[in-house]
């Protein structure tokens, strides 16, 4: 681990783990994991979730490579949203997780 300004110690962990977190990214994450998803789906599928807020969490995941926008050039045109092959990477490490999620 390298030394940074801000932090001190530069953690990669640390850096994944901030873009996994934040509002319905896990969920949208667990949902794109088994299929493509449509920005509809996703708001009809994660209850409470607002157009705004999923609307920025797909862009974040995007930016941050997690998920890769495709657009579907059959009629009507429409947009899909797949995870990368390094998120689907995660997909077993995020698996491992689960038993301390107290559920």
């Amino acid at each position: 681990m390298k030394k940074t300004e801000n932090s001190g110690v530069n953690c990669p962990v640390e850096e994944l783990l901030k873009q996994l977190a934040g509002k319905w990214k896990m969920q949208i994450f667990s949902l794109a994991l088994h299929e493509n998803v449509r920005f509809n789906s996703l708001l009809r599928e994660i209850n409470g979730a607002s157009k705004q807020s999923i609307a920025t969490a797909l862009r974040e995941m995007e930016e941050s490579g997690l998920l890769e926008k495709i657009v579907v050039s059959q009629k009507p045109l429409h947009i899909e949203y797949t995870l990368t092959e390094k998120s689907k990477s995660l997909a077993p490490v995020i698996k491992q997780l689960e038993p301390f999620s107290g559920e």
